[in-house]
């Protein structure tokens, strides 16, 4: 398959050891600096991705605030169809565009109650929601820029796949640990660090008594 035009940006804050949110969920990592940092980059991408743990876990709006700007198209992958009703992606999708990519294992029940919804629904892949054609669809409608701030399974997929162009890391002066925190990266993991994807490190920031690196794909 032909890369995607679309700019993938994959952008975490993480612990020093590589965490993005301990055991019991708690993700605050982020400063307020990195905060503005971040809504600024919101604004200026046309779509934002979560996966449905990310919106399940901290029930997030996925809106520009801080700065201004507008706010991007908010794109959750949700393989079966379970957002809640009562999360903030559904309760404002009337008046912020959303996208839900799901899979062709969603109930009928589901699928027709999001399709009562103002938003649209992207059926693709079999048991997951595939991301290699959902970028397909999406550059299509015109979406040629989208930060992923998933958890570790989605990052996953998009690192595994080969389907980013830059990694925007902050890394946040806090060391968490536990088996069970989720890490940045999730999923199977690579074999060989030589399989890993190769990157250039483009710039480093301090912001206060964080870091930000921002690395892009070679």
């Amino acid at each position: 398959m032909a890369k995607s035009r679309i700019r993938v940006i994959l952008s975490a804050a993480i612990s020093i050891d590589g965490k993005i949110a301990t055991h019991t969920g708690d993700s605050g990592l982020s400063s307020r600096q990195d905060a503005i940092r971040l809504h600024k980059i919101r604004s200026q991408v046309d779509a934002i991705l979560v996966g449905k743990n990310t919106v399940a876990r901290d029930n997030p709006l996925l809106t520009v605030r801080y700065v201004k700007g507008k706010n991007p198209i908010r794109i959750i992958l949700d393989s079966h169809g379970k957002i809640s009703p009562t999360s903030k992606i559904i309760q404002t999708c009337s008046k912020i565009p959303t996208i839900i990519g799901v899979s062709k294992r969603i109930s009928q029940k589901n699928l027709n109650a999001l399709k009562k919804l103002p938003l649209e629904v992207i059926i693709t892949g079999e048991n997951y929601v595939n991301i290699k054609s959902l970028l397909k669809i999406l550059e299509k409608k015109g979406i040629r820029s989208i930060l992923v701030e998933g958890g570790g399974t989605v990052n996953w997929q998009f690192v595994v796949d080969g389907i980013f162009d830059e990694i925007m890391i902050t890394i946040s002066p806090f060391v968490i640990g536990g088996t069970n925190a989720v890490t940045f990266v999730e999923g199977k993991g690579f074999e060989k660090i030589a399989k890993s994807p190769k990157l250039k490190l483009k710039s480093v920031k301090r912001l206060e008594n964080h870091l930000l690196l921002h690395y892009i794909k070679v």
